[in-house]
Formats: C-alpha cells, structure tokens, sequence
C-alpha cells in the first residue's frame, strides 16, 4: 500500500491536465490577435470600399480598393509604401504616417491582450502573462503577413523591409501594454545584478514625478503646436480654401481630402512643436522651417496643410512669438516636479525637475521620429522635423527653465513663517507641524523673541494609553520645524506633570485654571 501511494502516478497526470485546459485559452489568444488584425483591415476596407462606389470615375475595380486598404492598413503601422506611378518612373516612397491611423491598430491590439490576460483570482489554470503576449502577437502578425502579401500586388505595394520589423513593433508594444493591464501593472522588483544604490533609489517617488512632469511638458508642447496651426490656418483661411476646392470637384473626393486631412492633423501638431522649439521641420532637401525664418522653394503639393506654412523669408516678431510655448512647457515641467512634503530637499527636487525634462526631451524625439518620412524621392525625401534635434530642444529648453521653476516654488511653498502666528485649534494633531510639544515651544519662541504678552498655553493631560498609541509614531517622524529662527527637532510626546490642585493663576490676558489631573 505504501509503494502504491509513493509512486506518484497521479502527480505526474495533473500538469497535462492543466496543459490541456490552458490549450483553448492559448487558441483564444491566437484568435484574439487575428481578430484584432482583421477588424482594423475591415474598417479601412469599409471605408475604401465606399469612397469608390461614390466616386464617379474610379480608376480601378473594387480589387484595387481591397488592395489600398491593405496598403493603409500597412501605413498605419509606420510601413512606407512604393508609388510607381511618377513621372521620373523611379518608384517614390511614401513614408509619413498618420498618426491618428496608429491609434486604431495601437488599441485593437492593446485590448486583444487584456482580454486575453484577464482571468479571475480563483482561476488557478489561467494563462501566464508570456503565453498570452506571445499568442496574441502570433494570431496578429498572421494577418500581418498577409495583408503585406496581398498589397503587393496593388497601386502602391509596401516594402516588405519596412513591413518586418514596422509591424511587429507596434505589435509587440501594444500587446505588452495590454497584458501589462490586464495583470494590474506590475512593477516587480529590479534585478539584483544592479548597485544597491540604485535600486533603492528607484523605490523613491521621484521618478513617478519625473515622468508626471515630463508629460505634463510634452502635452502643453503638442497643445502649443496645435494653437500655432490653428492660428495658421485661421490667417491663411483663403488659400486653405482654395486648395481644398481645386484637389477634385466631386463631393466623395473633397471627403477623402477632409478624412485624410483629419488623420494627419496630430502629426501637424509635432510639426507645430517642433517649429516652437526652435529646430522646425524640413519640407524637402535643404529647405527647413524655422521662426528666424523659411528659405528656399519647397516643391510641395497642394493640400490644405501645407498651405498653413509661413511665408518664405527671414522671421518676424510674429514667428518669434512662438518660443512662448516652450517657456510655458518648461514651467508647467518645474510646476509638476515638486513634491507636496518638507522633508525633501533642494537638491532632490532640482534633480527631479531635471529627470522631468528627460522625459519631456525623449517623448517629443519619438514623437517626431514617427510623424516624419518621406513623400518621394529626390527633392521630397526629407519631410517633417528631425527627431534628434527636435529631442535635444525639448529637453534644453525645459531643463533651462524647470529646475529654478521647481526650486523657487519648492522655497516658496514650504518658507518659515515669521512673526506671530495664530494656532488654527482645528489642525491636524499628526502632521509634525501642530504636534503637542511643537506648538508649546513655538509659543515660548514668540514670547521671549517679542517681549508682549502671549497668552500661556497649557497643555492638556495626555492619558497614558494614548501616550504609548502616539509615541512610535513621534519617533519615526523626522521633520525639522523651523520656528522663529530656531531649528526645533519634536521629540518624543510629552507627558504633562502631575500638578497638585491649587488656586487659579493670573496671566496678562486672561484667567487660565489648572485642571486636576486623572487619577
């Protein structure tokens, strides 16, 4: 009985057991991920589809349309696409994304994985979060491949080197955010291969409001870079006009422009950044937009954008209004970059200011990076702002102006307070600033600092229970109190003394009466 109950033979079934259960989850995830590819080709496919039936002079089938929709769907994920229809005949690539088109492969994919990852607490057969990421990436890039397959043989094929690795890119961070989410945002501990003094320097709150304040700058950079085309368009409202009503006369037409229009209009707000910064953007080769000013003769297209442009010459006071944006960028950094406690000094708020404009610097050198791309060859192979120089701007300019921004307010905030204070009676007890003990010795300051009368303030018998329940915490504390020039450490609560009764005292203010104390 006993070599039959150690063998084990029942042990041993249960993992393929357990295999067994998880194997249609895995198949899910994998469906999940194809689903997620399928959906966003069907809503381009949709949208293709429709502008071809109402257009009336189609230049090709409704194959044709499938194939530019698989060709969008490519575009979407940063892959650049050939145009062989050019009148050199060498193929043009067209490599500017727009951004708002990243948004719907980015979430497809983004709520596949959290649907995958997602599974009660009691589930003890749930897939692990390396299953699910590499199911979903799996089912997706499935149709990835086709889709790149099937495009090629369109009006504008993508590049298949472009296509392998711009694909799974996206793919893989969107799909790792989501299951990230779906586990409630693990951190995990760092590994234990770096120095001590880092890893405990990254449990410290300072990199949260690093990167709180890092993007705080980068959203008020792209709302500056917004307000400027908006303004722009607004004063070139005539020629915006006239471009949009030359491109076709037909009704679908002019809705293509506006859909197209609309998708690349976060992409001219980091144009619009960008140009604030200082580095501006290249609209061909050697010629660059900048607030001192536009030389050359870019061989542009007409589209409602890009009429939005300054005129061509050296800046003016109204161009070089635009360095506001990143002053306003490099305080709402410093703003967002201090801590709301005493304790923290100086140098760490600096230092946290300076992490914020990191953040802000790399943030807009992404997004630069992914906003530009060519629009054919030649004369238009550069389009769009460079992403190093864009980085380093966003970064100067916020550094400059966050760290004196982050330590006048952290002084400003948390300065010593002079002269007599009143004692608000409703403060909190546990703040280390009105602790009983603290509040006795700031008034005995004032009193012999002021030579005047200051009513004596008696402290209350603090019962014994309630001394021992607060004196942990009176010792963890570790704020310093500056009170009228002096630097008072609170100490352990103190213990008012037992005070035989006697008759009430006389003071120059009012009639204090001793009170008995416990028993």
């Amino acid at each position: 009985m006993t070599q039959v109950t150690e063998r084990g033979t029942r042990l041993s079934a249960a993992p393929r057991a357990g295999v067994r259960r998880r194997s249609p989850a895995a198949a899910a995830c994998v469906v999940g991920g194809a689903v997620a590819a399928g959906l966003g080709l069907g809503f381009l496919a949709v949208l293709v589809i429709v502008l071809w039936i109402s257009s009336p002079y189609p230049d090709s089938g409704p194959g044709g349309a499938l194939h530019l929709a698989a060709g969008l769907w490519l575009l979407a994920h940063g892959t650049e696409l050939l145009r062989y229809e050019t009148l050199s005949g060498v193929p043009a690539p067209v490599g500017v994304t727009p951004l708002l088109l990243v948004a719907l492969p980015v979430l497809l994919v983004r709520r596949a994985a959290r649907l995958g990852g997602a599974s009660d607490e009691e589930d003890e057969e749930a897939l692990p979060a390396t299953a699910v990421f590499s199911a979903v990436l799996c089912g997706y890039l499935a149709v990835g491949a086709f889709a790149t397959v099937y495009a090629a043989g369109g009006p504008m094929p993508a590049d298949p080197i472009s296509a392998a690795w711009h694909v799974p890119l996206v793919a893989v961070l969107a799909a790792a955010g989501g299951v990230w989410g779906a586990k409630g945002r693990p951190l995990g501990p760092l590994p234990n291969w770096l120095p001590g003094g880092v890893r405990r320097g990254f449990v410290r709150p300072r990199y949260a409001l690093a990167l709180r304040a890092g993007a705080g700058g980068a959203l008020v950079l792209l709302g500056g870079g917004a307000l400027l085309v908006g303004a722009s368009l607004a004063w070139h409202g005539a020629q915006v006009q006239a471009s949009f009503l030359s491109l076709t006369g037909v009704w679908s037409g002019r809705f293509a422009v506006l859909l197209l229009a609309l998708a690349l209009i976060p992409n001219a707000m980091v144009w619009g950044a960008a140009y604030a910064l200082g580095p501006g953007f290249a609209l061909g080769a050697e010629v660059t937009a900048t607030p001192l000013g536009f030389a050359g003769a870019p061989a542009l297209p007409r589209f409602p954008l890009l009429e939005a442009l300054p005129a061509a010459g050296p800046g003016t006071p109204l161009t070089w209004a635009a360095a506001g944006v990143p002053v306003v960028a490099g305080l709402a950094v410093g703003w967002f970059a201090v801590r709301r406690a005493r304790e923290v000094s100086y140098g760490e708020t600096a230092l946290t200011a300076a992490l914020g404009a990191l953040v802000c610097g790399l943030a807009m050198a992404v997004l630069a990076a992914v906003s530009a791309g060519p629009l054919g060859s030649r004369r238009l192979a550069e389009f769009g702002p460079v992403w190093w120089a864009t980085g380093a701007a966003a970064f100067a300019w916020t550094l400059v102006l966050a760290v004196p921004v982050a330590v006048g307010v952290h002084a400003w905030r948390y300065r010593p307070a002079e002269g007599p204070v009143a004692v608000d009676a409703d403060a909190p007890v546990g703040d280390g600033w009105h602790d009983s003990g603290v509040r006795e010795l700031r008034w005995e300051a004032m009193r012999k600092a002021s030579g005047t009368l200051v009513p004596e303030i008696v402290p209350e018998p603090v019962p014994p229970e309630a001394a021992a329940a607060a004196a942990p915490a009176v010792r963890a504390r570790r704020a310093v109190t500056v009170v009228a020039g002096l630097d008072l450490r609170p100490g352990p609560a103190p213990v008012a003394p037992r005070v035989p009764p006697g008759p009430p005292q006389v003071t120059g203010v009012r009639v204090l009466a001793r009170r008995k104390p416990p028993a």
